[in-house]
């Protein structure tokens, strides 16, 4: 999974204030914050997804974090419990020197709650295709004692471009599906999505089971893209977890050629937006020889939410 930089996770002179909530054209969206003077001083040229050139007043500050549109995209808005592919560049508002930048040439997917309280503020309820411009207060960015690794002091604000290239589900959405083959583990997904499993006491299967959960209606899984997913995988033989991306929130995102050959070969032609069930026999998972807390010769259960494809 593919995560911000460490310095820009959560966190514990033009001057403005700031009032109401921005709304998404179209939507029912509202943004915790809005455009004001200061944000409205940022200017950015370039295409979007290329590094942009910056250009504001210094010392730039502000009151509490306020966001502009720069390019106004037309996909769907930013939630704030949902996946976003970007990239971003950071500038010290008093200095107007560069702080941080998220690659451009290849995004990040992040989820806002981990960033810093002000960039994941602007970015809600922005549409994909967008780029926004922000200034965020020092208590939404590096807190009162600032970062001295980047030179950002105490009290100076951050100004953000950021381009969002693209959103992804929070959890598997599509129409529940009914499962007729006999043997397959049972599922029961929590409000937030978290799969919990049970395991028949049976033998597992000698070859590869998949069954569809959920059926999505949203873009096919192939061998050329990469996979956005949240998935719990469990030892048939005790039913224990091995692995899951549930604990921390964080959806990975993987190419199939990455990952064991059955989940690869189960995952493939799924729809985005479904969710899946996989019994993977040793000789399509870890073998013989097993690979950290999963023994050898193991037959594992995989629970898998597709939320996007990216490439």
């Amino acid at each position: 999974m593919q995560k911000a930089p460490a310095l820009l996770l959560t966190a514990g002179v033009v001057l403005t204030a700031l009032t109401g909530c921005a709304q998404a054209p179209g939507s029912d969206c509202e943004s915790p914050v809005t455009s004001g003077d200061a944000s409205n001083l940022i200017e950015a040229s370039g295409a979007l997804g290329s590094t942009p050139t910056v250009d504001f007043p210094t010392p730039l500050k502000t009151s509490k974090t306020q966001v502009s549109t720069l390019i106004e995209g037309k996909g769907a808005p930013v939630t704030d419990n949902q996946l976003v592919q970007m990239s971003f560049s950071f500038f010290n508002g008093t200095t107007g020197e560069p702080v941080e930048e998220g690659a451009y040439a290849e995004p990040g997917i992040y989820l806002p709650s981990q960033l810093l309280p002000g960039m994941a503020d602007s970015i809600e309820c922005a549409t994909v295709g967008s780029r926004i411009a922000a200034a965020l207060t020092p208590a939404d960015a590096f807190g009162e004692e600032g970062s001295a690794q980047l030179g950002v002091a105490g009290d100076d604000s951050i100004v953000m471009v950021a381009d969002i290239t693209d959103s992804f589900l929070a959890k598997a959405n599509g129409a529940n599906t009914p499962v007729f083959q006999s043997g397959f583990p049972s599922v029961v997904t929590a409000e937030d999505g978290t799969p919990g499993i049970t395991i028949p006491t049976s033998e597992p299967p000698t070859e590869l089971k998949v069954a569809t959960l959920k059926t999505g209606d949203g873009d096919k899984v192939t061998k050329n893209t990469r996979v956005v997913v949240h998935y719990t995988g469990a030892l048939w033989a005790d039913n224990s977890i091995f692995d899951t991306s549930w604990d921390d929130g964080t959806p990975a995102v993987f190419s199939l050629d990455g990952i064991v050959p059955g989940l690869a070969t189960a995952l493939e032609g799924q729809t985005v937006g479904s969710q899946i069930v996989a019994i993977v026999p040793p000789e399509l998972g870890y073998g013989e020889q097993g690979s950290g807390a999963i023994p050898p010769a193991s037959t594992l259960v995989f629970v898998v939410d597709i939320l996007g494809t990216v490439g």
